[in-house]
């Protein structure tokens, strides 16, 4: 009888992480479910044991509390059951540049960026040794779109891509596989907790369509699954670009077009 990895998912208390558990619990994995909302995960977690018969931890933490980070970062590097980590957990922009202070700045940057990648950071050596495991990052398309006026947030998002990106660079050929999935408009939680209706907005993805997708990705091992995205050909021209601009790269002298005239 083959064993299922452990999942350890933050953010797990409702929305995306909170289907990504339901969803892994429904393929027969045990799961580590990480949150602040203690309340709401012992009610999934209930609720799950007793429909999908899988064993269950929960984690009550706050990713922004160094000490919390910590004990979680103990226990992805300790516990070998542990071979999936759904960096899920994360928080949206309120506001524009201009309406942050420095502490909901170093807020959204600490648990959209320091934690995702210390989190990581734990479990990748456990898991380049014995040449297995997964790491998903949850990023979103807006770290595509300066354009969106959501700054600060795109730019941990853009973060996200980047260092998933890198990861599995540098991971995939000790047999890690490493997903980052870039939601756009999902019906959850974040929009609210920004002051933001979400019924406002054009168009929105449900959170069950949108894990099913992603979830088929990780099935795939695609490197990143963009569930919203209805040409899949416009991620290759990007990524074909971006491998073409850095081919024109000459670094021994600047372009002529900063050369000064003859």
């Amino acid at each position: 009888m083959t064993t299922l990895p452990t999942v350890f998912i933050t953010g797990a208390s409702s929305g995306i992480g909170a289907t990504y558990a339901e969803r892994f619990a429904r393929r027969g994995h045990d799961l580590v479910l990480v949150a602040r909302d203690d309340s709401r995960l012992d009610k999934l977690a209930g609720r799950l044991r007793a429909e999908c018969h899988v064993a269950i931890e929960v984690l009550p933490a706050d990713l922004t509390r160094p000490a919390d980070l910590a004990a979680l970062e103990t226990r992805l590097r300790e516990d070998a059951r542990i071979c999936i980590l759904i960096n899920n957990a994360g928080m949206a922009q309120a506001g524009s540049f201009l309406d942050q202070s420095a502490e909901a700045i170093e807020r959204l940057i600490t648990l959209n960026t320091t934690a995702p990648t210390r989190l990581a950071a734990a479990i990748a050596p456990r898991f380049a040794q014995s040449g297995t495991g997964a790491i998903v990052k949850i990023g979103s398309v807006v770290g595509f779109a300066p354009e969106f006026g959501m700054s600060i947030y795109g730019a941990t998002k853009a973060f996200v891509l980047f260092l998933s990106q890198g990861l599995n660079f540098e991971l995939s050929p000790k047999g890690v596989y490493v997903q980052a999935v870039l939601p756009a408009s999902t019906r959850t939680e974040i929009w609210a907790r920004a002051g933001i209706d979400v019924n406002t907005l054009p168009e929105v993805m449900e959170v069950g369509e949108l894990v099913d997708a992603a979830l088929l990705g990780f099935d795939r091992r695609e490197l990143v699954t963009i569930p919203a995205l209805h040409v899949a050909q416009r991620w290759d021209a990007l990524e074909g670009a971006r491998q073409g601009l850095m081919s024109d790269i000459r670094q021994a002298h600047a372009a002529e077009r900063y050369q000064p005239p003859a």
